[in-house]
Formats: C-alpha cells, structure tokens, sequence
C-alpha cells in the first residue's frame, strides 16, 4: 500500500510539474509573441552586478535600440552595435574599436536582442513566485540551463501580467555573480535614425580599430 502511495505521489508530482512548465512556456511565448509586433524597441534600463564573496558591487545605467535583430547598446561608457553580420564594440576612453563576426551557435550570452527569445532553446523552465511591485504585478518564471557545465546557474525573468512586457532579468551564475537588468522605460515603434545601426568608419579616424573578422 505504502508503495502505491508513492508511486501515486510521484505520478502527481510528474504532473504537476508538467502543467508548471506549459503554463511557463505559454506566458514567455506570450511575450515573444507581443514584442515581434513591435517595428523597433527603445529601452532605458538600469544595470546591476553583485558578488558578496567577492565584495564586488556595482550599478549603473544603460539604454538599447533593437531593430529585428539589430541593435545599439550603450551601457559604462561604451557602445555595442550589431548591424545583423558584425558586431562593432566602440570604446571611447580607450579611443579603440573592436570588430567581429557574429556566429550564433558560438554565442551563449544573452544579446538584446535575444533577450525576448533566448530561452527557446537550451532552457528548462517553471513558473516562480509573483510580485506586486508598485501596483503592477509582476510574475517571476525561473529559466534553468540544461547543459550542466554551463556558467548560468538560474535566470529569473519577470513579466507584467497585464502588458506581457519584461520588466527585470535575473542572472545568478554558478561563481555566485548576479546580474539584474530592471526596464524602467519600454517604448516601441519610434522614429529612428536610417543610419542607426550603419557603423561609419569615418567617424572615428583617430581610433585604433582591431578587426577579430
């Protein structure tokens, strides 16, 4: 009987597990699906890294084009560009310029813009807990790799139940690193430069530019 009992259990546990991660996937599909209606995304964001063994904390803010997936991002002095082959990383304290391919399947970090559609592949997820945070409630999904050496340890991801928008990623890594991104401004469909996304070598004649390409 007593083994009935458990089998029984486990079966439910299975189960329920089952329906944590549909009722996951379908909120994330959700906002995917929201933000890929969207012509072009302008986000202000605030940026904080915290490792309390190391004693390393620090916070700033940073802002992002994203255009398909093309984007501009500006984020502790330094400007990041991908105009959908290169990607540009502009260094103005240094006067340097590095440029590179992109190769997607050697790219494991979370680029903006991936960030509506990283954990399509290479992820497990489950709903977690749900905030109220100044009258919007914010429902918290828990992203967990499924390669077991991979450095990201768990992503929390927090979605606005009623816009269906991302309103703060939390990235804990296995050395204990946490990274929070938390949106505090979201707008779409702006009016953007044609050029945007077009690097202009001209610009920085007196930069030393290191091509990796």
């Amino acid at each position: 009987m007593k083994k009935l009992v458990f089998i029984l259990a486990a079966v439910l546990s299975i189960s329920v597990q089952a329906q944590n991660s549909q009722k996951a996937e379908k909120l994330l599909n959700e906002v995917s699906s929201k933000v890929k209606n969207y012509d072009n995304m302008v986000i202000e964001f605030k940026y904080a890294l915290e490792n309390q063994a190391e004693n390393v904390s620090q916070e700033t803010r940073g802002d992002v084009s994203i255009e398909d997936e093309k984007y501009v991002l500006n984020l502790m002095g330094t400007t990041q560009m991908f105009d959908g082959k290169k990607i540009y990383t502009i260094i103005p304290e240094d006067e340097e310029i590095n440029i590179s391919n992109y190769v997607e399947e050697d790219n494991n970090s979370i680029t903006p813009s991936k960030m509506f559609s990283f954990y399509e592949d290479g992820y497990n997820y489950e709903m977690d807990i749900a905030q109220n945070v100044k009258g919007r409630e914010i429902q918290y999904v828990k992203l967990t790799p499924k390669d077991s050496n991979a450095e990201i340890k768990n992503i929390l991801l927090g979605i606005d139940s009623q816009t269906k928008h991302i309103y703060n990623l939390i990235q804990t890594q296995e050395n204990g690193t946490k990274v929070t991104i938390t949106v505090k401004s979201f707008k779409t469909d702006q009016p953007l430069a044609k050029n945007l996304f077009t690097f202009n070598e001209e610009r920085y004649s007196d930069f030393y530019i290191n091509r990796l390409d």
